[in-house]
């Protein structure tokens, strides 16, 4: 029995990690777009995309999920209601017939991209102007700058935050069966609900230390590789 339930929970787990490796693929690199939007010099366009992360960061991911799930499909009848059709319509009758883990990487991408764009931004503002002066002074152009002489650093910077953020992602990936994504926790229900076993619930915890535990090792042996980078 214990055997058949292990096998089953790590085989859902497959799910969370399919989840959480979709999640950092995709909202890394946007968090670092909507940081350079947050700090643009473009008024309309850091206001805009500074109300954006607000509202992200201010409501629940768990609403995110309910929203990104069953709004289109609202959006559609209310339309069709209507008697329009058009583009954005259709745009929205395809995101309502997409996979829930589909929608589940949409919603943590839009939410941990916000996020990850404050430590980014955090970061970046961190570094002293002398460090951008000097470079001017030596004839590097403001992008060379940021590559060869800011990067290295804010990331060194931001190590610690972001590997408390992709921590807390492994565990908000729980979330995703609020719209039937059937990962590690909704496996476990079902033992619950089907055969009365509570345990395989406490059980899934184990999972969860274990990735948290090699995640941790990982980010402090990317911290140590980065300590020379004291600027």
């Amino acid at each position: 029995m214990f055997l058949d339930v292990t096998l089953n929970l790590l085989q859902n787990f497959l799910i969370t990690l399919k989840l959480f490796g979709l999640t950092l693929l995709f909202s890394l690199p946007l968090g670092l777009i909507i940081s350079f939007g947050s700090m643009s010099k473009f008024l309309p366009l850091k206001y805009i995309v500074k109300v954006f992360v607000w509202i992200i960061r201010g409501t629940p991911l768990m609403l995110q999920l309910i929203v990104f799930y069953f709004g289109p499909g609202l959006v559609v009848s209310m339309f069709e209601a209507e008697g329009v059709n058009n583009g954005f319509v259709d745009l929205m009758r395809t995101l309502n017939m997409a996979d829930p883990l589909v929608t589940a990487v949409i919603a943590f991408v839009i939410n941990y991209a916000c996020y990850f764009s404050e430590i980014y931004r955090g970061g970046i503002e961190s570094i002293q102007i002398g460090q951008y002066e000097a470079g001017y002074v030596l004839g590097m152009t403001k992008t060379q700058i940021f590559f060869k002489v800011v990067l290295l650093q804010v990331v060194k910077r931001i190590v610690p935050p972001m590997s408390n953020e992709i921590i807390t992602l492994v565990k908000d990936t729980s979330l995703a069966r609020t719209i039937t994504v059937y990962e590690i926790i909704w496996a476990a229900q079902d033992y619950v609900r089907n055969d009365g076993l509570l345990w395989p619930l406490f059980y899934t915890g184990v999972f969860y230390l274990a990735f948290s535990g090699i995640l941790t090792l990982l980010f402090g042996f990317v911290e140590k590789k980065l300590n020379f980078y004291r600027g």
